[in-house]
């Protein structure tokens, strides 16, 4: 018995970067979930870095999830936010194992951080193709990390579905440099530039997408408007006070992730701020044909990011993968166990 490795080069040669792709996949994977073929099991997470002091944030999660699509499949991601060193490595890595649901064999194992990106850009995709109230002119994008990035190459390869009216990007990030950077790195693939205000990046845009890694609000209450869209991607990013402004609230899934997540959304009904009736829909609903908002209403979205779509966009990467050839087959069993 063998299992497929894929590093992050074989999950690029094997599609791993095709935002058209993984488009396909959140889609599928919505059905599923609407149909009741995809199973989620809450999340746990123990912390990471000396106990004393405690690390905010440094924590270890396994999210497991089950999609009964055309290949049943089972998949594990394990994704560890490390404590802040300076040793040159990701402040986070990940891998998902991705195993047959109805046999229990293995079929690989992939580094997933960039897959995690794609899926987050892919969801914010979904929620531009059917919540926005206007068409996409102007899109502020908020930071310059990995986030903000994996949404600008979303952009790049997409933006001629979703947005063929596209003028301009204006992207804001507290450190000038870093935001300038990102810029450059996009000005040939997309109408971007750099703003070091942010009220001058909300300023006259159709979608918001908040990318940054604030652990505290740093959208302006009035960011949250009629005729917009404020997609809020990173982890508490939004004050409660711009939440209640919205006129529909829309998110990917509400479920028992709600009791603990850090995104504002759940500290906001956490704090007992908001009441899950006033969710107008989930994107599995939207995509069922629910009423598209109005031109005039002001829409939130909150964009948990759920594992089903990582272990769907690891699964497909597998299968393509084994047809091509790419990776590395690793022994799983050899002979049978026998104690020393």
């Amino acid at each position: 018995m063998t299992i497929r490795w894929l590093g992050r080069a074989d999950v690029l040669a094997a599609g791993g970067g095709d935002f058209a792709a993984a488009l396909d996949d959140v889609r599928a994977g919505f059905a599923l979930i609407a149909g009741g073929r995809a199973t989620m099991p809450a999340e746990i997470s123990v912390g990471l870095g000396p106990r004393e002091p405690a690390m905010p944030g440094a924590r270890a999660y396994a999210l497991p999830a089950r999609l009964d699509g055309e290949r049943p499949v089972a998949g594990l991601k394990w994704t560890a936010h490390r404590p802040p060193l300076d040793d040159g490595a990701p402040s986070i890595l990940s891998t998902t194992t991705v195993n047959d649901a109805l046999t229990g064999r293995p079929i690989g194992i992939v580094e997933s951080a960039g897959l995690t990106v794609m899926r987050t850009a892919a969801v914010t995709a979904l929620a531009l193709e059917t919540v926005a109230p206007q068409p996409l002119r102007r899109i502020a994008v908020l930071g310059a990390g990995q986030q903000a990035t994996g949404h600008l190459a979303m952009l790049a390869a997409l933006a001629p579905h979703l947005a063929p009216d596209l003028a301009e990007i204006r992207l804001w990030n507290r450190t000038a440099a870093r935001g300038e950077a990102l810029v450059a790195r996009f000005a040939a693939r997309l109408p971007i530039r750099f703003v070091g205000d942010i009220d001058q990046a909300l300023d006259g845009a159709d979608a918001v997408l908040a990318c940054t890694a604030a652990l505290e609000p740093v959208l302006p209450v009035e960011a949250v408007r009629p005729g917009r869209l404020v997609a809020q991607i990173g982890h508490h990013e939004a004050p409660f006070a711009a939440i209640d402004r919205a006129t529909q609230v829309f998110v990917d899934l509400w479920g028992p992730f709600a009791e603990a997540s850090g995104k504002s959304l759940f500290r906001m009904y956490r704090a007992g701020r908001f009441a899950p009736e006033r969710v107008t829909a989930d994107l599995a609903a939207m995509l069922a044909g629910a009423p598209r908002p109005g031109p005039d209403e002001a829409v939130y979205v909150s964009s948990f990011g759920l594992n089903v779509f990582d272990v769907a966009l690891a699964a497909r990467i597998l299968a393509r993968a084994e047809a091509l050839g790419i990776g590395t087959p690793l022994t799983l069993l050899d002979r049978p166990w026998e104690a020393p």
